[in-house]
């Protein structure tokens, strides 16, 4: 074989909240001098000429760690890294106005605080009211001329479920997208959330480790695979931040970004999400059913109608400035409700053994 393609480091859209994965090439010691974007468009399935050529141009492919050009020659023992986008189908965005909530912005990138019920970028289903169709007239508005094709889906590197809320940040230059597509497969990105589960949760911190994968049978699920057969590679770190016997508060650190990934982890060690309808989370979970518990749950429910979960934090370094920077988005209202009324309910009934 001329190289060696490390498969375990290609992604797919179906398990990364991170558009952009990437892939390791070590050329074999009997491969020929050859122009690198005619070698990559011989290995990666649907790659054209052009788009290889894009790709190095704008930074997403190195060899030895360092940055080439198009007519860069392979030679043996050569190192590459490929940086994919992984967005899930190529869609124009079609500006709509609508009201952003930004909470950062500069000449490199933006930060964003999504809410919840928005879905983040166009897609089977969702072509209109997503978050891209806002940032494209926000950012048409002030460059007249920027297109997708100036700006490839207009610098998302990352994205969160339509029903959580929280933050994102979105590159608005090539070097901005590159920087940050390498920090978030990098795992240096800081990610916090925070999750109201189910139950109350034995340990006060822990580490979930458990591959994420598709459902094997319901497609449109995610599943826990712990012995790794199936799915990627997925790492949670959680510490509880308040009881409420029946629920509990708890902030999650990601160190991977897969999707589903805190849901499904959750529901994995017996904690699903409280009103999570795809994991089992809009249902009582703990506590017997009796009339006026399950009317307080209900009440519950109509407060937050969707998976308690909120991107509270995000961290990384300024691709520009080399600068740390940080941002923390407060609870929104539905879930600092439902906190609230579980506060209460806990103090009036007494604590649960």
């Amino acid at each position: 074989m001329p190289e060696k393609i490390d498969t375990n480091n290609i992604d797919t859209p179906d398990n990364s909240d991170e558009l952009y994965e990437r892939f390791s090439i070590v050329i074999d010691k009997g491969q020929e001098p050859l122009r690198i974007d005619k070698f990559l468009v011989n290995r990666i399935e649907g790659a054209t000429r052009n788009k290889v050529q894009q790709a190095i141009n704008i930074g997403m492919v190195t060899v030895n760690g360092k940055e080439i050009k198009p007519n860069y020659k392979i030679k043996p023992q050569d190192s590459i890294i490929v940086f994919s986008d992984m967005s899930p189908e190529e869609t124009d965005v079609v500006p709509e106005k609508m009201e952003l909530a930004i909470v950062y912005e500069d000449d490199d990138l933006m930060i964003i605080n999504k809410p919840a019920g928005m879905v983040v970028h166009p897609g089977s289903g969702n072509y209109s009211g997503t978050l891209l169709n806002g940032i494209a007239y926000y950012l048409q508005q002030q460059n007249p001329s920027l297109s997708e094709d100036v700006l490839p889906r207009f610098g998302l590197v990352h994205r969160i479920d339509k029903n959580t809320s929280g933050l994102l940040v979105l590159a608005k230059t090539d070097k901005a997208m590159r920087q940050l597509a390498k920090q978030f497969f990098d795992h240096t990105i800081q990610r916090r959330y925070v999750a109201l589960v189910w139950g109350d949760m034995q340990n006060d911190e822990g580490t979930i480790a458990a591959h994420v994968g598709r459902h094997l049978r319901f497609r449109k699920l995610f599943e826990a695979y712990p012995e790794g057969d199936h799915g990627k590679d997925a790492i949670t770190h959680y510490k509880v931040l308040e009881r409420f016997g029946y629920v509990t508060l708890v902030e999650c650190k990601l160190e991977t970004g897969r999707t589903h990934q805190i849901r499904v982890h959750m529901k994995y060690i017996g904690h699903p999400l409280f009103n999570d309808d795809f994991y089992g989370g809009e249902k009582i979970v703990k506590g017997t059913v009796f009339t006026k518990y399950k009317q307080f749950v209900d009440n519950c429910f109509q407060i937050c109608q969707r998976q308690a979960l909120h991107a509270k934090t995000l961290g990384f370094i300024h691709p520009s400035t080399g600068k740390e920077m940080f941002f923390e988005a407060p609870l929104p209202d539905d879930i600092r409700l439902v906190i609230e009324k579980w506060r209460n309910y806990i103090n009036s009934v007494g604590k649960i053994k």
